[in-house]
């Protein structure tokens, strides 16, 4: 299934998350040759749980660009899991409004780009199917 305008953007927007997951896997590396972590064990975890999603996040996006509807659904989730972040960062004793908007600007963005691609896919499936 080819992939429309509105899917290809959903799919970079997703890329680019999962980028930024990579990049911030690289950050918890240079963190704990400086000695910035006060327990090693739970920072190689983190790590391998930040790779690990970074590679999911990144097959999503190439999945979307292929037209397939499993990417559309786990970028999806992984849009609402953003926004689960930017409510816990936006409440609390500890509250960031400003990095709680920061953190789900761009989720409302890509959500809402998946669920127009999503219709979209479903209209072309439609019209192939009657066709």
């Amino acid at each position: 299934m080819r992939t429309n305008r509105i899917g290809r953007v959903a799919a970079v927007l997703v890329g680019l998350e999962g980028l930024g997951l990579v990049a911030l896997a690289v950050w918890q590396i240079v963190a704990i040759v400086g000695g910035d972590t006060a327990s090693i064990d739970s920072a190689l975890a983190l790590i391998v749980l930040t790779a690990v999603g970074a590679a999911a996040v990144i097959a999503f996006a190439v999945a979307i660009w292929r037209g397939r509807s499993w990417g559309r659904s786990g970028a999806v989730v992984a849009q609402l899991l953003i926004l689960a972040v930017a409510l816990g960062a936006a409440t609390g004793a500890y509250a960031e409004p400003a990095a709680a908007l920061v953190i789900a600007a761009p989720a409302i963005v890509t959500l809402v780009l998946l669920v127009l691609a999503v219709r979209e896919a479903g209209r072309e499936s439609r019209d192939e199917a009657s066709a």
